[in-house]
């Protein structure tokens, strides 16, 4: 399951630099999935999303830090547990139930973005 930031954010940024796929982004920021990727080209994300990798795509959310479930991977294949949840000093990065994936689709999302 790829994670997501609930409403008890405060705006801290402590996830953002934390995340190995660069998925974390703040309120209001556009991102992109060759952000902290070896994406180029066009790129199919797991949703369904197919667009050029430095195309910048619209915000998640305006005022609190989001994270692209497209490249979230809960840290398989870089650390032992997700590391935006261990330093969250509110405990706001948790499991969104709407996005669940397995080890093996992580690991696969994984790879697909640092090829």
């Amino acid at each position: 399951m790829a994670l997501r930031i609930t409403d008890e954010c405060i705006n801290c940024g402590a996830c953002e630099p934390e995340c190995p796929n660069n998925a974390i982004y703040e309120g209001g920021n556009e991102w992109r999935f060759s952000d902290g990727t070896t994406v180029k080209g066009v790129f199919k994300g797991k949703s369904g999303l197919t667009t050029d990798a430095d195309a910048p795509q619209s915000p998640v959310e305006l005022d609190r830090y989001y994270i692209v479930g497209d490249k979230c991977t809960e840290c398989k294949g870089f650390h032992d547990e997700p590391q935006c949840a261990s330093v969250c000093p509110v405990d706001c990065c948790i499991v969104d139930d709407n996005n669940k994936e397995t080890e093996e689709q992580l690991l696969a999302k994984k790879a697909s973005l640092h090829m």
